[in-house]
């Protein structure tokens, strides 16, 4: 399938926030770590999601969907074998270590797939699983082994997300006191310590680096509902701005913007704060502002709560729209800037210096283009490039945008954006 899409509409109304697609994975993988019942809310209805689901009933779980972003999961009996052909299509599928192990002892986990933003070392998931005593051996697959899990200082060698949760997953039910050293502390990370506190877990200082854990004998059923998605906040802050648009945006928690929004401050764009709503208007000053002095000014993604990596993709495409110049640095993924020819073949101006620096002077005017979505971020910035653009444009590969922005289409349709999904 594909989109087509007609740019240059205005589009206004109210859209809703669906649930943190980096919170839902992991909390998804964390109902393996109980044979009691886990009734999850407001999980995102999206491809990642459907794969894990799907996982999960493949070795032996139970997943039933009670409404909309409601699922009820049950896992009395489980496989360490995980089927090798779904876990091709998300990254997430290295999710599945942590809790597999310390509930069976031992996994055989397929490589994962996911998007191609350049290489996604794994060797932090194994050491820290291997810190709690797990055995590790690589051929084809990995094969993962434990007697028993024991709890353990670990040091993790970068902030990984997922290499967190994976070794918090696995020290919830080891013998013993963890401590996580540089964990990182992103609020999907925050959630999933929270839903396995709420499953009868032990863990202290959520919200830092330092995550004291002590390990428990079993955990239990609970109910939990994920936070909202910052990075759809963010995505859709940028479609406002690029198509000078009034937009209200509902299910927002402030608290997750303090850095996002100093970025898009220095692009010129700005709005409103009510509870949990956010209104951005029409009338930006779309002004890139220089740093002290006159120099230019630079945009750069780390580790929470610096700006985010998965919002560099949306930041730069609302850039492309915005007076001067600016220099986005992104320093975690090589391969993840590549997408931004295909902005200049729409008529952005912006130099790819390197495979981590890129910089964008404008305002430009795009015109439509046939386009291919490389991963799920450069997917979205190129829908928001399209629907600002002047003409036709028609986007390919768009299941690596449904994997993480539910019923994306409709909800920019209910929006006035002129979109139809067709058959490649």
């Amino acid at each position: 399938m594909k989109y087509v899409i007609e740019g240059g509409y205005p589009l206004s109304g109210a859209i809703t926030v669906a649930g943190n697609k980096n919170a839902a994975l992991p909390c998804i993988a964390a109902c393996l770590l109980t044979d009691e019942e886990v009734l999850l809310k407001n999980i995102p209805e999206i491809e990642d999601v459907k794969v894990m689901f799907s996982v999960i009933e493949a070795i032996g779980g139970t997943v039933k969907h009670e409404s909309k972003g409601v699922f009820r999961v049950k896992c009395t009996n489980i496989s360490s074998e995980l089927p090798a052909e779904p876990l091709k299509r998300i990254r997430a599928a290295i999710l599945f270590a942590g809790p597999i192990l310390a509930r069976a002892g031992k996994l055989q986990l397929p490589p994962p797939g996911g998007d191609v933003i350049g290489r996604r070392r794994l060797d932090t998931h194994f050491l820290a699983l291997e810190a709690l005593g797990a055995r590790v051996e690589i051929s084809s697959h990995y094969n993962l082994t434990a007697n028993k899990l024991v709890g353990a200082d670990i040091f993790l060698d970068e902030a990984s997300v997922t290499a967190t949760e994976n070794a918090i997953m696995a020290a919830v039910l080891s013998e013993g006191d963890t401590l996580i050293n540089n964990a990182a502390c992103e609020p999907h990370v925050q959630d999933l310590c929270h839903m396995l506190v709420a499953m009868g877990a032990k863990i202290a200082n959520i919200g830092s680096n330092r995550l004291n854990i002590k390990g428990v004998n079993k955990l239990h059923g609970c109910e939990f509902a994920i936070g909202s998605d910052f990075m759809e906040v963010g995505s859709f802050i940028s479609l406002a701005a690029c198509c000078r648009s009034e937009l209200t945006i509902n299910n927002v928690q402030a608290k997750d913007l303090r850095m996002v929004t100093l970025a898009f401050k220095k692009l010129g764009i700005s709005w409103e704060t009510g509870g949990s709503t956010i209104f951005v208007g029409k009338n930006q000053k779309m002004q890139m502002e220089n740093d002290m002095g006159g120099a230019i000014a630079t945009i750069a993604d780390g580790i929470w709560p610096s700006f985010p990596a998965d919002l560099m993709s949306t930041m730069i495409i609302a850039a492309t729209q915005c007076e001067g110049t600016i220099l986005f640095h992104e320093k975690m993924y090589e391969s993840r800037m590549f997408f931004v020819d295909k902005l200049v073949s729409m008529g952005a101006r912006i130099i790819l210096c390197d495979p981590h620096r890129a910089v964008v002077s404008g305002r430009s005017q795009l015109q439509g283009a046939t386009l291919a979505s490389p991963d799920v971020r450069a997917g979205m910035a190129m829908l928001i490039a399209a629907l600002c653009a002047t003409g036709t444009s028609a986007i390919s590969n768009i299941y690596q945008i449904e994997r993480g922005y539910e019923h994306i289409a409709d909800r920019l349709t209910a929006l006035g954006a002129h979109i139809k999904k067709v058959e490649s």
